[in-house]
């Protein structure tokens, strides 16, 4: 894979700090404080992810303390009150919690977490346990990878197969991630740009795509 992130377990943290079910709330709030993280998975037995608690989940207490009685008012759903007056992880998570396979694409992931609207997830292996976590500035890693890189996979994963030779001649040119391809095709060729398009857009590190494509006309045969 040339060092290049594909799937979850390319970019995520293997070292992951976690609570039990009965962690109390300073706790959680020390050891997110101690790690800089927003989030602690909670686990338990051999690391199987029950929970998590979040910064969102620990601040509905905050919402009591100026004016308690209007705060209970205020909150939008019952489990909000009982987070509110919760002392340890079992009462603070959510649950179940959303996780990632260690195998899933970064794609996969992105989308998880914009749909859940979380910034990290739990990573579990094939059989549930806790493996790792992956944040979003995890994911923004795929965009440190090489334009030289970037350039080879588009050139032999994708314009090799959809823009073959001698019918289409195209080069592949990167630049700070976006892809340029330029060059002349045939007009009987049937060219899938919106395809090669998305497909382009697939490979990891890639900001966006531009074509530069001319057509060209084929030669009639010679009359005898």
């Amino acid at each position: 894979m040339d060092g290049t992130p594909h799937i979850v377990s390319d970019v995520m943290t293997h070292t992951v700090a976690t609570v039990g079910r009965r962690a109390p709330f300073k706790e959680i709030v020390q050891l997110m404080q101690d790690w800089q993280i927003s989030a602690l998975p909670v686990i338990e037995g051999e690391g199987r992810v029950v929970g998590v608690v979040s910064e969102a989940d620990l601040l509905t207490k905050e919402e009591l303390r100026d004016n308690p009685d209007a705060a209970y008012l205020q909150l939008r759903q019952p489990v909000d009150v009982a987070k509110a007056g919760a002392l340890a992880a079992d009462d603070l998570m959510s649950s179940p919690a959303v996780t990632i396979r260690a195998d899933a694409t970064l794609a996969e992931a992105s989308r998880t977490m914009a749909h859940e609207g979380v910034k990290r997830l739990p990573v579990v292996d094939e059989v549930g346990l806790l493996a790792g976590v992956v944040s979003r500035a995890d994911l923004l890693k795929a965009f440190l990878r090489g334009d030289d890189k970037i350039a080879e996979e588009v050139r032999h994963e994708i314009v090799s197969h959809l823009f073959p030779p001698p019918s289409s001649t195209l080069q592949v040119e990167v630049h700070d991630g976006v892809v340029t391809l330029t060059g002349r095709i045939h007009d009987t060729t049937m060219v899938p740009v919106p395809v090669a398009a998305r497909l382009v857009r697939s490979v990891e590190g890639v900001v966006d795509v531009r074509f530069d494509l001319a057509r060209e006309a084929a030669q009639k045969p010679e009359s005898a």
